[in-house]
């Protein structure tokens, strides 16, 4: 697979060994979770926030520059020209005013990753991990079929770049995953288990049912999903000229938290920013595992035992990311929040009805999350407050106007 010029290889964590290629599948056992990595040294901030003037868009006329978060490619591990891309990225960073006023603190800014390709910010890490699956097919291997395990989102997106690259996936859903999700999933040319009960359980069903040997693009199996999430960072401090000093994350998986939080310890590694932003992962209260743990000081969650919220995406009992997002969260000094569905759908909607943004059932874990904080006086006052809407509006529907009906509207 074509790499970039600053890619040095798959890195242990474990053993902080680093494998010089790009393909997971070449990795021994013991090398375990893997972390793309790069020589910081030779990054130029300059080179990663101009777009890359080398960067050319896959498949557009020559010279074409690079659109989307493939535009920071300097620190993506394959070339914009590689990329397989719908152009994710380059998403809305939406000033709220009321917001600020109502939270106590200088600045609100929505980052509406509803805005990507499949109204998801997973968009930006499955099209990074479906880029190596299509090099990796390019170069002769057996990639077929692709699997993953989700909630919804992620199975829809892998089945939105899969069809790009002519690939046959599987995505395996709860019962309980949004109509929208399932739809969708087969519009985009996917196959779609249903698995009754929750996500655990669609989880267990890919062994299970796949009697074959698959291309795992679930978070975490891949090192390419949190890599592609990581790009969020690269974009918040180019459109505000500096590091926010809080981002506000839904949290299910972890993937997304951890992703964020690595883009900034990049850019901070490269000099482009003095601090990381405190990230503080946004959870519903009837599934929150990586806030009882930052609550209970642990350092890996416990499995969540009775998951219990409305909030599909973010009901994820046994993170797989869990330890990935307690790291983002100590080392970026910041915390964890939880809020009732009630206040998450409330929140989403007062977003919409207020600030035109159309959010996600997920999404509004984030505002809900932030006036969780305001009540807790988790604010100074000073601060610029970023919410990442990880998912659109349309996503779940049926479940917002569902909220209204139950109070008589």
């Amino acid at each position: 697979m074509e790499t970039t010029e600053a890619f040095r290889g798959l890195e242990s964590r474990a053993s902080g060994r680093v494998y010089e290629t790009a393909d997971p599948a070449e990795l021994p056992e013991e090398a375990g979770r893997v972390e793309p990595t790069y020589d910081y040294d030779a990054v130029d901030p300059e080179d990663l926030f101009e777009g890359t003037s080398a960067s050319t868009v896959s498949g557009g006329p020559a010279g074409t520059p690079a659109a989307g978060h493939w535009r920071f490619d300097a620190l993506l591990p394959f070339p914009a020209s590689a990329g397989l891309s719908a152009s994710e990225g380059s998403t809305p960073l939406v000033p709220t005013e009321r917001l600020a006023d109502e939270l106590g603190v200088r600045a609100v800014y929505v980052k509406d990753e509803g805005r990507n390709p499949t109204g998801t910010v997973l968009d930006r890490g499955l099209s990074v991990a479906m880029t190596a699956v299509a090099g990796r097919a390019a170069a002769g291997a057996d990639v077929e079929p692709l699997a993953c395990a989700s909630p919804g989102n992620a199975g829809q997106s892998m089945a939105a770049y899969a069809g790009r690259a002519d690939l046959r996936s599987y995505a395996f859903v709860p019962s309980r995953c949004a109509f929208s999700n399932k739809a969708m999933t087969n519009v985009h040319g996917g196959d779609m288990r249903v698995v009754g009960g929750r996500f655990p359980d669609a989880v267990a069903a890919v062994d299970d049912q796949l009697e074959t040997t698959y291309t795992d693009l679930n978070e975490f199996t891949t090192p390419y999903r949190h890599e592609g999430v990581k790009t969020v960072a690269f974009e918040l401090v180019a459109d505000l000229g500096g590091a926010p000093d809080v981002v506000v994350v839904p949290t299910g998986t972890g993937e997304v938290l951890a992703g964020v939080y690595k883009g900034f310890a990049e850019l901070a590694r490269v000099d482009v920013i003095d601090a990381i932003p405190r990230l503080v992962a946004a959870q519903a209260s009837g599934c929150a595992p990586i806030a009882a743990a930052v609550e209970r000081g642990l350092d890996e969650p416990e499995p969540w035992s009775t998951p219990d919220t409305i909030c599909g995406e973010l009901e994820v009992p046994d993170p797989a990311g869990g330890r990935a997002a307690l790291e983002a969260i100590e080392r970026s000094g910041g915390t964890a929040v939880t809020a009732d569905d009630g206040d998450v759908l409330a929140s989403a909607v007062a977003v919409a009805q207020n600030e035109v943004i159309e959010m996600g059932v997920a999404g509004g874990a984030a505002p809900a999350g932030a006036w969780e904080l305001a009540e807790a006086d988790y604010f100074d006052g000073d601060e610029t407050v970023v919410l990442l809407n990880t998912d659109a509006g349309l996503k779940t529907p049926d479940v917002l106007r569902s909220h209204l009906m139950g109070q008589g509207i």
